[in-house]
């Protein structure tokens, strides 16, 4: 995980981009990981973890309208969640995750280890729905595993 963290590091370092994350599911384990790395500070500037949607929507500006017709845990949420980090903390990059760690909270509809990653910036966006298996600290780990990968394919896409 750590050489994830500082590829996605050198890729932010080498386009002097900055970051900003808003996290759900994941309670702030991928900034924490962003902030492992040495020298972080001149890209990482800042996170929320938004678990309620009160949150999601106060600090955000995810939509209402996104949360009642999508849900917390939706692709939907999880771009407005990204966009939102990034014109909150006026950064380069914002990573939105959302999703249902688990062991209870799933659905049919959205079971246990659904995780909606965004990464939005000026190369556009991205969203990719996950279904993670294991305990709600491997479904956590998976997250932001995906998360740091898609951080440094962002540019390279």
């Amino acid at each position: 995980m750590r050489d994830l963290s500082t590829a996605a590091g050198k890729a932010l370092l080498e386009r002097e981009a900055t970051i900003s994350c808003a996290e759900s599911c994941t309670g702030g384990l991928l900034s924490s990981l962003l902030t492992d790395v040495e020298g972080s500070s001149a890209y990482m500037q800042g996170a929320v973890v938004a678990y309620a949607n009160e949150v999601k929507e106060k600090l955000l500006g995810v939509k209402h309208d996104t949360l009642e017709k999508y849900g917390a845990v939706s692709e939907e949420t999880a771009r407005e969640m990204a966009r939102g980090a990034a014109k909150l903390m006026g950064t380069d990059i914002g990573v939105g995750i959302t999703g249902i760690a688990g062991p209870g909270g799933g659905t049919e509809e959205k079971p246990v280890g659904r995780v909606y990653i965004a990464v939005a910036g000026p190369q556009g966006e991205q969203v990719r729905a996950n279904d993670f298996c294991g305990d709600r600290d491997e479904v956590k780990l998976q997250a932001v595993s995906t998360a740091l990968r898609m951080l440094v394919d962002y540019y390279t896409l």
